[in-house]
């Protein structure tokens, strides 16, 4: 009779939940750092990319993504403008190879960084400014990189030309 009650103290011991399990990790810290994390999992930096060929429109829904976007309480550290690209449309006559028509349009692009975006409040951003994306617009999300950064800036024609010209002095003449 000792015996089993023994044994019947041992597995109920051993099948009742501890409640505090002693973890040395958790002995020093303070309980202010779990207030610190994240309630939510976060998307690190998002680039919000809109191109199209009316530049008003385009600035006018920049605005409306960036307004947005702090309205719903994101972090947005930068917003900017890529050069516009250029391009040349040629329409032939059927059946031939003189042109008709010819056509210069410029691609206009902005870029709107948003960091820290909350994975829940995602979904439903997107679909939000979906809805107010005007026609000719086309709006791409993207992860950001560091390629994006150097697309921003314009690329000065004289000083990449004084590099050449140095690069030519260092060669060694024959």
């Amino acid at each position: 009779m000792f015996r089993s009650l023994l044994t019947r103290r041992t597995l109920l011991h051993l099948l009742q939940p501890k409640s505090s399990i002693n973890r040395g990790y958790s002995k020093h810290d303070p309980n202010y750092l779990d207030l610190l994390k994240p309630k939510f999992p976060q998307y690190e930096t998002v680039n919000f990319r809109i191109t199209g060929y009316d530049y008003p429109v385009l600035e006018s829904y920049q605005k409306f993504v960036h307004n947005t976007a702090e309205y719903m309480g994101f972090e947005v550290p930068d917003a900017w403008a890529v050069p516009p690209k250029k391009l040349k449309v040629q329409r032939y006559k059927p059946q031939s190879t003189v042109v008709d028509s010819e056509y210069h349009l410029s691609v206009y692009e902005r870029i709107v960084q948003i960091d820290n975006l909350d994975a829940p409040l995602y979904p439903t951003f997107l679909r939000l400014i979906q809805a107010g994306l005007p026609e000719g617009v086309t709006l791409e999300v993207l992860e950001h990189t560091d390629d994006q950064d150097e697309i921003r800036f314009v690329p000065d024609s004289e000083l990449l030309e004084l590099k050449s010209q140095l690069e030519e002095m260092r060669k060694p003449k024959k």
